[in-house]
């Protein structure tokens, strides 16, 4: 049973631990909220072609701010105050537990945000970002069976079985996202591949943070390491979802920069970085056809069922084509 499982949300806290705790947690969950609204107004300064990534970014922001008002009303909730101590009550466990459901949709997100900056494009694109997203999801998974489900501290060899499951779905989504940016890394100008490798380090090593903390719940327990698990997985989590985003938003910045004054792409306003400007504003270029031309190449639309039913076959109107 999943109650009969130890772990660090049964340990008795310290009224200076437990407001440690609460500090660290409701800052991370303010510094989000403040991310969340940064993403929101600059989603415009980048182009369509590197939209994902502030999407991607915006539903981090979002889903980590869900999970960390869970977490806070978990906190209040889960530990009862007794004297100057605060004992773990059943619900204290979920203070640990929805990380894991957090983690299981931001980073599999993460993984597509910096994938969305790489040079990658059409099926090849397509395909690495399911292998990431895949790996991301079952790295999480599988680590959340071995902290909750059927491992746990007093199954320390079910715990490092699932763990080590866990870890090989990170070596992989590891290798994948490396793969991408190394093939990403010659094709931008030097100013964009060094903000891609700079967000590529943030946020793969401060993945190594949660195998770690993983690894800290097998050998040690008591109030103090589950403060400084609590701790850790909030300096962690603000660095990579706002440090890491912030880094891939330059990159996608840059990039639509770059697309315009090469005049692959246009944009509506000029692109700033750090009072530097990159590009003005790019318009859309006059084209000019011939009288009987046409822009695109026209493409037969299949009529409806009904439609075919209701109405009588016509001869196409000469009209049409040269319009």
């Amino acid at each position: 049973m999943i109650d009969q499982i130890g772990g660090p949300w049964t340990a008795t806290l310290t009224s200076s631990q437990y407001l440690l705790t609460l500090y660290f947690v409701v800052v991370a969950g303010l510094a989000l909220l403040a991310g969340l609204v940064r993403t929101w107004i600059t989603r415009g300064e980048v182009g369509s072609r590197y939209r994902s990534a502030s999407v991607a970014r915006l539903t981090v922001a979002a889903v980590a701010i869900a999970s960390y008002l869970g977490i806070i009303v978990a906190f209040r909730t889960g530990y009862h105050a007794t004297g100057t101590r605060f004992e773990a009550a059943a619900g204290s466990m979920l203070v640990f537990a929805l990380r894991y459901m957090d983690w299981s949709i931001t980073v599999p997100l993460l993984t597509m945000e910096l994938l969305s900056v790489c040079v990658l494009a059409g099926a090849r694109a397509r395909r690495i970002g399911v292998i990431a997203m895949v790996g991301a999801i079952l790295m999480i998974f599988t680590g959340f069976l071995g902290a909750f489900i059927l491992g746990g501290t007093s199954r320390p060899s079910m715990m490092l079985l699932w763990g080590g499951v866990s870890g090989v779905f990170w070596i992989i989504t590891n290798v994948v996202l490396i793969r991408a940016v190394r093939v990403s890394l010659p094709r931008l100008t030097p100013e964009s591949a060094i903000l891609l490798r700079n967000a590529t380090i943030v946020l793969l090593v401060g993945w190594i943070i949660y195998p770690i903390v993983y690894l800290i719940q097998i050998y040690t327990g008591g109030g103090g390491w589950a403060t400084a698990i609590q701790i850790s997985l909030c300096i962690a989590d603000v660095a990579i979802k706002i440090g890491f985003g912030e880094l891939v938003h330059r990159v996608a910045k840059l990039r639509t920069a770059e697309d315009v004054r090469a005049g692959d792409d246009v944009h509506p306003e000029s692109i700033w970085i750090s009072s530097v400007k990159q590009s003005d504003a790019g318009i859309a270029r006059a084209v000019y056809l011939a009288t009987d031309a046409v822009g695109h190449v026209r493409r037969p639309r299949p009529p409806s069922t009904s439609a075919v039913a209701a109405e009588p076959e016509q001869d196409p109107d000469p009209a049409d084509d040269e319009r």
